[in-house]
């Protein structure tokens, strides 16, 4: 499960109260005119853009993913 965290809450701080899990920040490049449909679509439904992708890429990994490596613990 991936967790969102606030801005508001800063990055040391739960927003879900869940177990601290560490995120990692991704950025696009979008088309100005898909960028304003995905906003105004995300927001004509009551959702926020990250959400919706976090769901998109969640059900991605789940149907096409790979398991992440296991880094070898330092010594």
């Amino acid at each position: 499960m991936y967790m969102l965290t606030s801005r508001a809450a800063g990055p040391e701080q739960e927003v879900t109260g869940m177990a601290e899990e560490r995120t990692k920040r991704m950025n696009i490049n979008v088309e100005v005119g898909l960028h304003t449909g995905f906003k105004a679509a995300t927001a004509a439904k009551g959702e926020n853009m990250t959400d919706v992708l976090l769901k998109f890429i969640e059900d991605y990994v789940a149907k096409h993913g790979v398991a992440p490596k296991k880094r070898a613990a330092r010594r």
